[in-house]
């Protein structure tokens, strides 16, 4: 798949134009993010990425759109538990409502960013070194585990290492000033909890990106097609945030679900180094049959847990 150079910048122009029209649309009156608002960009963000699949598809072939769409299946899926984490950044710093969305969109740019730099590494480590996809795979295989064997952790509320840091070597406000990241304070410069929420949310949000772009180089290895996906991904994952509020709690075996897929394309992996490295008569496992896994897991997963969830309410109101 050779990706020419006016569709790496279509594809920032296009991301960039995204955000300014975001920007200007949503936060031009910093409100509350109501369910219905949430609503609508959801399904503007799925038809967005749905329509750039009928591109790839169009221009590379099915096979690689194919791609792209377990791919996003995948990144999202693995990016709703990301969610509770912002959860607790956001009651931990008392975000004021109306700046929740405008947290959310800064920092996930972060992200963005430095997860790009991330699957440039990753995409240079494949095509130098065939056996990337064995560390890629164990690493996966790995973490299944730990996501399973987890025991609901709670997050650090103080953020991470770097936000704990930049707090204690640069003066901060407690009180936050509307959008601004700096405020001043008796005629000296200081950072409001604005900038440090800002923060956390995009550098604890490249912890997960350690998980989860491992696991999209395990559907495809075009560098191309991993950005994009994390694109498409992160840009509506923020508005599934809003969609999803109070509701987390309900899916009480998301983990489980998300185990079993990160166990899944690690195993992938594996194969796929041995086809690559051995001469073993190894199966390859093919993208539709990771589709019908991604997609099925979480319905099962979804399924269950909301059984499960009314199960403990109808006794809760028979008690």
């Amino acid at each position: 798949m050779e990706v020419p150079a006016w569709l790496w910048a279509a594809s920032f122009i296009g991301l960039i134009g995204i955000i300014t029209v975001d920007l200007i649309i949503v936060d031009r009156r910093p409100h509350p993010f109501t369910t219905r608002d949430a609503t609508r960009w959801v399904i503007f963000y799925v038809i967005l990425a749905a329509l750039f699949a009928l591109f790839i598809t169009w221009y590379f072939g099915a096979a690689y759109g194919g791609q792209f769409v377990a791919g996003y299946l995948l990144e999202y899926s693995l990016s709703v538990d990301n969610l509770f984490v912002f959860l607790v950044i956001m009651t931990s710093f008392a975000v004021p409502a109306e700046l929740q969305h405008r947290v959310l969109l800064v920092g996930i740019v972060i992200a963005l960013i430095l997860r790009g730099i991330m699957i440039l590494v990753g995409a240079e480590l494949i095509a130098r070194f065939e056996g990337t996809f064995y560390v890629f795979g164990a690493f996966l295989l790995f973490t299944a585990w730990k996501v399973w064997t987890a025991h609901d952790a709670e997050p650090d509320p103080n953020g991470n290492g770097l936000v704990r840091w930049v707090g204690t070597r640069f003066p901060t406000s407690p009180h936050y000033d509307g959008h601004r990241m700096t405020t001043k304070i008796a005629g000296r410069r200081a950072l409001t909890p604005m900038a440090l929420v800002i923060l956390a949310i995009g550098t604890t949000d490249l912890l997960f990106a350690v998980d989860s772009i491992p696991a999209v180089f395990g559907i495809t290895s075009e560098a191309f097609l991993v950005f994009t996906v994390n694109a498409f991904a992160l840009m509506g994952l923020r508005q599934l945030y809003f969609l999803l509020n109070g509701l987390l709690e309900r899916l009480e075996y998301l983990n489980k679900g998300l185990a079993v897929i990160l166990a899944f394309i690690g195993v992938k992996l594996v194969l796929e180094a041995l086809h690559a490295t051995t001469s073993l008569p190894v199966p390859i496992v093919p993208t539709w049959l990771s589709l019908v896994v991604i997609v099925g897991v979480l319905a099962i997963t979804a399924v269950v847990s909301v059984v499960k969830t009314r199960s403990q309410e109808t006794n809760e109101g028979t008690d």
